[in-house]
């Protein structure tokens, strides 16, 4: 597979390290500051999926580039999908996590389900066209944080088969559970087929 360049509608530093872990030299990915792109993109939908057609479908508007877009969230069972497509504002626009999940562990107290999952939605704009792929990883909350690697909801987050949060994983070994790795896998997947 030749390398394949890729806008990668995202500032965020985590998220690209992750990525990149992934999929190593097989893409080349650009952040939006990388491809000279400053601005902020909206996510004013109420959805996971809506939030990142918008994102990748305003980029490709601005370059005429291939791109894509994740949107990701925490969808807790009890809560009924809650924080989802709030998952980096529960507790307010200041994108503050721990007080998003001070938030959270508070709306759970007492609760017997502490089953969640983590969600993410990829829209990719390949020669015009969209396609969405998502992925998924299950586990359950915990009462107290624990690991100190990670973001957001990563040390109260537990996946299934592991004993340990994502917080107190390695990057490597966060992404053999991780949603973001499943909806990468198929991205990829799905470019090295059309690449031949």
């Amino acid at each position: 597979m030749s390398t394949v360049t890729l806008i990668f509608a995202t500032n965020n530093a985590h998220k690209v390290a992750e990525i990149k872990a992934v999929v190593g030299d097989k893409l080349e990915l650009l952040t939006l500051e990388e491809a000279g792109i400053t601005t902020d993109i909206p996510e004013p939908h109420d959805t996971l999926e809506a939030n990142a057609r918008e994102k990748s479908a305003v980029i490709h508007q601005m370059t005429g580039k291939n791109c894509f877009s994740d949107d990701s969230g925490l969808e807790v069972t009890a809560l009924n999908g809650e924080p989802g497509v709030k998952s980096a504002r529960y507790a307010g626009d200041g994108r503050n996590f721990q007080q998003n999940i001070a938030k959270l562990l508070y709306k759970l107290e007492g609760s017997s389900d502490r089953s969640a999952q983590f969600r993410t939605v990829i829209s990719l704009i390949w020669n015009d066209h969209e396609y969405l792929f998502e992925g998924i990883c299950k586990g359950q909350i915990i009462t107290t944080q624990r690991g100190t690697e990670g973001f957001g909801y990563d040390p109260v987050f537990i996946p299934e088969g592991s004993d340990r949060t994502f917080a107190e994983m390695t990057t490597e070994e966060k992404n053999s559970f991780s949603h973001r790795r499943k909806a990468m896998d198929k991205l990829e997947a799905f470019l090295r087929g059309i690449d031949g």
